[in-house]
């Protein structure tokens, strides 16, 4: 695959979402790709802003920091990773949507801060539908609580939900995973008011399977950009394919 143009793979990829999107009956317009640029240089982020892509996600502050000053200012950023509460401010400041609120008070200190820089911002629900001790983010039993004390917070716009199954070589594995989470969902817009519109689920290895159970947000990298060099050290466990 690193022999192909990022032009060339982003053909490949839309064939494959139409494809996917046919399967079910959906839209092609319905589903929205992003592009994680994680290890991949400011270079790369241009090419793919030259072939189309104008939105990009990334998962550590740190990286974000140093890289996103030297892209395209026609980019729209996004935040994919764990965020420590020590770091909302630079997230608020840096990114147009968080994909990863994993608690109460994360969501509150996001909400404080996007008040401090004048700022309203849309961001997602991480659920831990798997129930992975190895996962970050919200048991569903709790979700509800939170949408109950959600409405009073200001500057912030709950616009749906994201999570990540557990890994395996099969897609089709990742099938129940993705399903729960739209009928979980389904279930909550209906009783607590918010419309929850935006489902971020599915990445390289499982993305059209996410397609077909509902995601209106995928997440490439590898897919996108070619083989990435490195592995961060540590077990990160936000990876995104």
């Amino acid at each position: 695959m690193d022999e192909l143009s990022i032009e060339q793979r982003l053909q490949q990829i839309s064939e494959r979402i139409d494809s996917a999107c046919s399967k079910v009956g959906r839209d092609p317009a319905g589903v929205r790709l992003l592009a994680v640029t994680k290890t991949f240089p400011p270079e790369a982020v241009d090419e793919a802003c030259r072939a189309g892509l104008d939105q990009m996600g990334e998962s550590r502050i740190q990286e974000a920091r140093q890289k996103l000053p030297l892209c395209s200012s026609r980019i729209t950023w996004h935040f994919i990773g764990h965020l420590q509460r020590n770091k909302v401010r630079e997230a608020v400041e840096y990114f147009s949507m968080i994909h990863a609120i994993d608690s109460l008070r994360l969501l509150e200190a996001v909400d404080k801060a996007c008040a401090e820089v004048g700022k309203r911002l849309p961001v997602l629900l991480e659920v831990n539908v798997s129930g992975e001790a190895s996962k970050y983010g919200i048991p569903p039993g709790e979700v509800p609580q939170i949408l109950d004390v959600a409405g009073r917070f200001l500057n912030v716009d709950i616009a749906g939900l994201m999570t990540i199954p557990p890994f395996s070589a099969e897609q089709e594995d990742a099938r129940k995973y993705f399903k729960k989470l739209r009928e979980l969902r389904d279930q909550w817009a209906g009783s607590h008011g918010f419309a929850l519109k935006e489902l971020s689920m599915g990445m390289s290895h499982d993305f059209e399977v996410a397609i077909e159970e509902g995601a209106t947000w995928i997440r490439l990298g590898s897919m996108i950009f070619g083989n990435r060099k490195y592995k961060p050290a540590g077990n990160d466990m936000q990876e995104e394919c």
